[in-house]
């Protein structure tokens, strides 16, 4: 998925404490938002966004086939693997390379890609009964999830050929979701009470730290995707269980929420993020219910 600061002594005294009392106050972010519609699709799922503004998602058609894209503006590209049904891109870099996932039509599963100058590349894990890819950065490193020969779910971030396995401690399964140049690595885990918590690791696996918006009520916080910059977008659930849209920027959590999303519904998850602070994310269930929704993006400033 998938959402939070002597004569002159006392006059001088005064002046300080105003000066400090501005400088500590921190201006809000604004967010603007517009719906990200495919041309001709009955609805649209934005999952991750470049530099160039090169959208990455899936679209519903009228038929109820969904398709990987590529959307910029309204261009569209659609990307479906031949080798399977039900394509979706998560991930996107900034030289147009996607990574996703689609239906095998040989095993059912789902299987992870890598989709770049039109050519699709299935991700191959040992002993995996199915993987999916949800992130990649500039140098083509990929993070994604896995279920092994034993049914377990664990994350994982793929550099050049070598695939290391992601588990944060007290995890009944791992997703990865996204990754920056810096090797950043963006995790959430379901954990023993189901419910959420996000985690960040550079070090591939070796320490994680905690990635969750003081918002959160009890079915906690799911990061996804990191910029450059180290600025990180994710979800977290109020108090409710209502999906809100969080930004982690300078140090500080920032709720969003797209007005469209209606009250009381499944609300609005941040999805991805650019270097400019550009979010794409989706907003309640929309007609497929489920995980889909309506797409959107939203400029931070």
């Amino acid at each position: 998925m998938k959402s939070s600061k002597s004569i002159v002594g006392p006059l001088v005294l005064g002046l300080a404490f105003i000066a400090v009392s501005t400088a500590a106050v921190a201006p809000a972010l604004k967010f603007t938002f517009k719906d990200v519609n495919a041309p001709g699709a009955v609805e649209t799922d934005t999952y991750a966004n470049n530099n160039a503004g090169m959208i990455t998602g899936d679209y519903l058609d009228s038929s109820g086939n969904i398709h990987g894209m590529i959307l910029k503006g309204k261009k569209l590209t659609t990307i479906d693997d031949p080798k399977g049904n039900t394509t979706q891109g998560y991930g996107i870099n900034n030289k147009g390379a996607v990574a996703g996932w689609y239906v095998s039509s040989t095993t059912g599963n789902p299987q992870a890609f890598v989709y770049a100058k039109g050519k699709f590349t299935d991700i191959k894990i040992k002993n995996m009964i199915y993987d999916e890819a949800s992130g990649i950065n500039d140098n083509g490193d990929i993070v994604g999830f896995y279920l092994d020969s034993a049914g377990a779910q664990h994350g994982f971030v793929k550099v050049g050929t070598k695939v290391t396995k992601l588990d944060p401690p007290g995890t009944t399964a791992t997703t990865g979701w996204g990754i920056n140049n810096a090797g950043l690595v963006t995790l959430f885990i379901i954990d023993s009470t189901g419910s959420y918590a996000s985690f960040t690791t550079k070090n591939k696996g070796k320490t994680y730290k905690k990635f969750a918006d003081p918002m959160a009520g009890s079915v906690g916080t799911a990061v996804h995707t990191p910029n450059n910059k180290g600025d990180i977008v994710g979800t977290y659930f109020d108090t409710n269980s209502i999906a809100q849209g969080t930004l982690l920027h300078g140090g500080k959590y920032y709720e969003f929420h797209d007005p469209k999303a209606p009250q009381g519904g499944p609300g609005t998850r941040g999805d991805g993020l650019n270097d400019t602070l550009m979010i794409t994310g989706r907003y309640g269930a929309g007609p497929s219910g489920g995980n889909g929704g309506y797409g959107f993006r939203a400029q931070a400033k």
